[in-house]
C-alpha cells in the first residue's frame, strides 16, 4: 500500500474521513439491494435466464446460504435462524437440493463453475456428513472447473477437525473467519465469547489441512471497544499472518435488527471520533506490515491473488465481495440468497417457512427481483471500475461501454472537484486516478454515479 494515508497528519486524516462518513452502499450490485422490487416482469426474468444460458463458456459462481446459528451475535446484520436443534439442517438440505435441481435442470451443463462460496449463518453448524452431502450435491449437478475457487465462512467456536477434513474433501481452499475483536469485554458485550486461542487453533487446523488462503473479519465501533484496544486486536490478528483482512464498520440499525437494541439499553457505543481513531489506527497498523489496500476496508498480502488482480486491473466485485472471478453468472441457493446475471438480479425469500413452501411446490423462491436497463448496466460497469481499480481511462472505458464517457457522465464528473481537492482522486482530460487514500473511501467516489442513491431513504452502513 502506497501510504498517502500514513503521510497525512492524524488530525487532518480524521477530519477528511469524518467529512465523507455517510450512509453509502457497499456496491456489491447496481442498482443495490434496497431497490429490488417485489413485483417484476416474470417473462422478462425468464427470458434473461434463457439468454444467459445460451453460452457454454460463460462461467458460473455458486453461493449457498446456510442460515443456522446456535446463538445470536447481537451485532449481526445477516439473515439467520437461531436454533440449537440440529435436526433442522437435514430438511434444509432437502430443500436446497430441490432448488439446485430447479436451476440445474434448465441450465447449460457445459458452463464451468469457477467460484463457490458457503456462507451463513455459519456452515460449521452442519455436521461433517451434512457438509459432505452438500458438497457432493453441488458437484453432481454442476460442472466444476479444475481450479474452482471454493471458500467457506467459519465460526472458530464450532470448527471440528472432522469438519476441516470434509471441507477439504469437497474442495474448499479458502476460509473466512469471523473474529470481530479479541478483547474479552467486547466479546461478552456482543454475545460472542471467542478466546483468541480458539482462532489460533482453527487457523492451525485449516493450514495443516492445506487451505491456501485465510481471511479475518474484524469489526470496529462495537460496545466496550476503544481505539487502543481495537488496534491491539489488529496487531494480535496480524501475528497469525492472515492472507486477507476486512475491517468492517459496525452498522447500528436497531430499527431493522432488533437484537441491536440491547446495546442501546446496556452500553454507550463508541463515538464517531472514536470510530475514526479505530479505523485510522488499524489501517496504519495493517499498512506497516506491508499489506495492500485492495479497496474500501479490505487488505491483502501483496502476493495474494486478489492484490495481484487489482494491480493488473482485472479484480471484480459481486455479492460475494471482491473476487478474481469476473464475468460469472451467480446462482444463489437458500433463503435470502441472491442470484445475478448481466441483466437481472433476483433474491430468495428471507422467511424459512415460505422458502420451504415454494420449493416444495416446485417454484423458485424468488421474493424480489430487478431487471437492469441499458443505463443500469453502463453505470454498474463504471462503478465496478471505481470499486475495483485504481483508475478510469476515459478512452478505453468509452470503447468498452459504447458511449463517450466524458459526455455521458459529464454531470457526475463535474461534481468531483471536492474529491480531487481532498486528495481522493486525480482527474485529467484522459483519466480519473484513485489515490491510495481514495481507496479507503472508494464508496464515496462510486456514489456520485448512483442515480438511485438517497441517504435519507435507505439503511446503508456508514463509510466509517
Amino acid at each position: 500500500m502506497s501510504n498517502h494515508v500514513l503521510e497525512l497528519p492524524t488530525l487532518e486524516l480524521s477530519a477528511l474521513l469524518a467529512k465523507y462518513d455517510a450512509p453509502v452502499p457497499r456496491y456489491t450490485s447496481y442498482p443495490t439491494a434496497p431497490h429490488f422490487r417485489t413485483e417484476w416482469d416474470h417473462s422478462a426474468l425468464r427470458e434473461d435466464f434463457i439468454r444467459d444460458n445460451r453460452s457454454a463458456t460463460t462461467p458460473l459462481s455458486l453461493y449457498v446460504h446456510l442460515p443456522f446459528c446456535e446463538q445470536k451475535c447481537w451485532f449481526c446484520g445477516c439473515t439467520t435462524v437461531i436454533t440449537r436443534d440440529h435436526s433442522v439442517t437435514s430438511r434444509y438440505l432437502d430443500d436446497l437440493e430441490r432448488e439446485m435441481d430447479l436451476i440445474a435442470s434448465n441450465s447449460n451443463h457445459r458452463r464451468p463453475v469457477v467460484q463457490v462460496h458457503l456462507g451463513g449463518g455459519t456452515p460449521t453448524f452442519l455436521s461433517p456428513e451434512e457438509l459432505l452431502r452438500l458438497g457432493r450435491g453441488l458437484r453432481s449437478r454442476f460442472n466444476f472447473a479444475p481450479h474452482v475457487e471454493f471458500s467457506v465462512e467459519i465460526d472458530p467456536r464450532h470448527l471440528t477437525p472432522d469438519q476441516v477434513q470434509v471441507f477439504r474433501e469437497i474442495g474448499c481452499t479458502r476460509a473466512s473467519l469471523g473474529i470481530q475483536d479479541f478483547n474479552t469485554a467486547v466479546q461478552i458485550a456482543v454475545h460472542r465469547y471467542q478466546p483468541k486461542e480458539m482462532t489460533e487453533t482453527a487457523v492451525a487446523r485449516l493450514r495443516e489441512a492445506g487451505f491456501k488462503s485465510i481471511n479475518f473479519d474484524l469489526i470496529y465501533g462495537l460496545p466496550q471497544q476503544t481505539p487502543e484496544s481495537f488496534v491491539r486486536t489488529v496487531g494480535e490478528a496480524l501475528v497469525m499472518q492472515p492472507d486477507r483482512l476486512a475491517l468492517f464498520s459496525y452498522a447500528h440499525l436497531p430499527r431493522l435488527k432488533p437484537a441491536q437494541r440491547i446495546f442501546d439499553r446496556r452500553y454507550v457505543l463508541p463515538s464517531a471520533s472514536e470510530k475514526l481513531s479505530m479505523m485510522v489506527g488499524a489501517v496504519q497498523r495493517i499498512a506497516s506490515e506491508g499489506y495492500a489496500c485492495i479497496g474500501m476496508d479490505h487488505f491483502a498480502k501483496v502476493d495474494d491473488e486478489l492484490a495481484v488482480a487489482q494491480r493488473r486491473g482485472d479484480m471484480h466485485r459481486n455479492f460475494q465481495g471482491y473476487t478474481t472471478c469476473g464475468g460469472a453468472t451467480l446462482y444463489g441457493f437458500g433463503m435470502s440468497a441472491i442470484s445475478s446475471s448481466e441483466y437481472s438480479y433476483r433474491q430468495n425469500t428471507r422467511d424459512l417457512a415460505r422458502y420451504r413452501e415454494l420449493i416444495r411446490a416446485g417454484q423458485l423462491p424468488t421474493e424480489r427481483a430487478c431487471l437492469l436497463g441499458v443505463e443500469d448496466r453502463l453505470r454498474w460497469k463504471l462503478i465496478q471500475k471505481i470499486m475495483c481499480g485504481q483508475r478510469l481511462d476515459f478512452a478505453e472505458l468509452s470503447l468498452e461501454l459504447g458511449v463517450n464517457v466524458r459526455e455521458h457522465f459529464a454531470p457526475e464528473l463535474a461534481s468531483l472537484n471536492d474529491l480531487a481537492d481532498d486528495g481522493l482522486i486525480e482527474v485529467t482530460d484522459d483519466s480519473l486516478v484513485i489515490t491510495a487514500f481514495g481507496r479507503l473511501l472508494v464508496r464515496a467516489i462510486a456514489v456520485r454515479f448512483d442515480l438511485y442513491y438517497n441517504d435519507a431513504a435507505a439503511s446503508y452502513s456508514r463509510t466509517i
